[in-house]
């Protein structure tokens, strides 16, 4: 076990944590979701704690502010913040705690925020709440915090709604309201997880200068680069407990826990490219089959554009001129920043939007020469797997009907053929008929995927487009997703069009790689040829932005270690 850092005699933590458990009830007995863990935060300090979903991590940051929720049985022999004892606060006390000494910054900002309220609004009612500033100074206050947390026209953007503002400009928003009393402590709660690249960058860059000025953060995450760049210290949490702590650089350099290892293990990096990232049926090194990739174009768009009005009345270019090939048994690998037309492209590509200028061709195929009845049935041969399943499952269906819905489209397949086939796809996405009965919201998130998976398998397709299908997952599910697919293609031959604003993964799973920008593709190559010699300075600046996790065997090629 790493030992504790050593702290000047007589300093007291800002937070001190001992022994801390949570439980909830659950019918006539609880379950214990955190169970006896003993930390501290210094002041100007930036602490993290890692683990998987579940492990107990954001349980263990909510009960910092009292937002575990009120069911929740939460036991400590200390629990002190700023030099409070925070035993037996009723929610009045919470409240003044919250925002005034402690700000909290949670993963969804359009969640987050209130959809009814400005953005102004939503930062004012903190400098109200707490009468940090007389009421006749809040906005100008609100502006220099918009500001401060780099959003360009504060005096826009004040007046905006949430839904008005990009996922990085609701999550600036969201940190400026948690700073605006200017807190000693800063909870970032998976912060960056849904954002790309450089926005993630920007975020991460903006919660180092929070700390620069002395104000302490902790940082829930799941993803070890991002840990490695803004932490000092990081606790290792599975099951509800510690198992392992540390400074960061030791931690993550010599780990002394194999579950501390697995999860470095599984972070698709330089070193990891062509090896497997989960246990599984075997070692995380060990080499992994790769697809045979055919001479024959399975998949092909030629100079694709396509507008959407507005509601300004002004017409936006979403695709402006792409086009692509991708061979059978082959993955191409989709990157841009959001809004950069990654999606828009991948609906054009299974005809769920007409360009309005181009074509595509799914094995020589074009979408535009088919009658409807043709159109369905060129449909089985190419599936596609969102980000979310839950929210694109029917969340009244079963998993058996909605692993056959494909077939159920195709039609002329027996009721009996329908099932075999749909026991067999759950088997080969390592689930079973066990499975059949159950709802979406009975599965965990990499069941979930999996289903996924299974939904767009049943058809047979030669083709399926990966929209961002891991970006949601904690990064040992992530790793066994990206090993079932890479499985599956081996296997079976099909063809990937994966979309990702993760270039690890991009790294990891591509043959070749499309960048685009502002609807545009500004380069293509093989992998290599973009992440080791990119020629455009859009793709080295997104290169650029990529956390780094330092590993002793990094392999050097290449800055995507993570």
């Amino acid at each position: 076990m790493t030992t504790l850092l050593t702290k000047p005699t007589g300093t007291e933590p800002l937070v001190d944590v001992r022994n801390l458990r949570v439980r909830f009830p659950a019918g006539s007995r609880s379950v214990s979701a955190v169970d006896g863990v003993s930390f501290t935060i210094d002041r100007g300090q930036s602490v993290a704690i890692v683990g998987e979903s579940g492990s107990g991590k954001s349980v263990t940051a909510r009960s910092l502010v009292g937002l575990i929720g009120g069911s929740a049985i939460v036991e400590s022999d200390s629990l002190t913040v700023d030099g409070t004892d925070t035993h037996g606060f009723n929610d009045r006390q919470w409240r003044r705690l919250r925002g005034r000494r402690v700000g909290f910054v949670l993963q969804d900002a359009l969640v987050s925020l209130d959809p009814l309220r400005t953005v102004g609004a939503e930062i004012g009612e903190v400098l109200r709440t707490h009468h940090i500033v007389d009421s006749k100074e809040v906005y100008a206050r609100v502006l220099e915090l918009i500001a401060d947390v780099g959003i360009p026209n504060p005096e826009l953007r004040v007046h905006q709604y949430p839904h008005q503002l990009s996922g990085g400009l609701r999550q600036r928003a969201l940190i400026a309201s948690a700073i605006a009393a200017d807190p000693v402590l800063l909870i970032a709660d998976e912060p960056t997880t849904a954002l790309d690249v450089t926005v993630q960058a920007q975020i991460l860059r903006l919660l180092a200068q929070r700390k620069a000025e002395g104000t302490a953060l902790l940082l829930i995450s799941h993803d070890l680069a991002v840990v490695s760049r803004v932490s000092d210290y990081v606790y290792v949490m599975k099951d509800g407990v510690f198992v392992e702590h540390g400074p960061t650089r030791e931690v993550l350099n010599d780990p002394q826990h194999p579950y501390t290892r697995q999860l470095l293990d599984a972070i698709p990096a330089a070193h990891a490219r062509g090896t497997r990232l989960s246990p599984g049926s075997g070692t995380s090194s060990q080499i992994r089959t790769r697809a045979t990739i055919s001479d024959s174009v399975v998949l092909e768009a030629k100079n694709l554009t396509k507008h959407f009005q507005l509601s300004n009345h002004s017409r936006l270019r979403a695709v402006d001129d792409v086009s692509l090939q991708v061979r059978g048994g082959e993955t191409l690998g989709i990157v841009g920043e959001s809004g950069s037309g990654k999606s828009t492209v991948a609906r054009l590509l299974l005809n769920l939007e007409t360009p309005d200028e181009g074509t595509v061709s799914v094995a020589g195929d074009q979408w535009d020469k088919l009658t409807a009845r043709e159109s369905r049935k060129l449909r089985q041969r190419i599936q596609v797997i969102y980000q979310d399943p839950l929210s694109s499952f029917d969340p009244r269906h079963s998993v058996g009907r909605i692993v056959e819905e494909p077939l159920l489209a195709a039609g002329g397949i027996s009721r009996l053929e329908r099932r075999r086939r749909v026991i067999e796809q759950l088997e080969q996405v390592g689930l079973t008929a066990d499975h059949l009965n159950r709802r979406p919201s009975q599965l965990s998130g990499g069941q979930r995927q999996r289903v996924a998976i299974a939904r767009a398998l049943t058809t047979r397709p030669e083709i399926v487009i990966c929209d961002e299908p891991v970006s949601a997952l904690d990064v040992s599910i992530q790793a066994q997703i990206l090993d079932l697919l890479a499985d599956l293609q081996a296997e079976l031959g099909i063809a990937y069009v994966f979309i990702s604003h993760h270039l690890g993964v991009i790294y990891h799973v591509a043959d070749r790689v499309l960048v685009m920008k502002d609807g545009k593709a500004v380069e293509t190559g093989t992998v290599d040829q973009i992440f080791d010699d990119p020629h455009d300075d859009y793709t080295r600046t997104l290169l650029a932005a990529v956390p780094t996790l330092e590993k002793p065997q990094e392999h050097e090629k290449t800055g995507i270690r993570a």
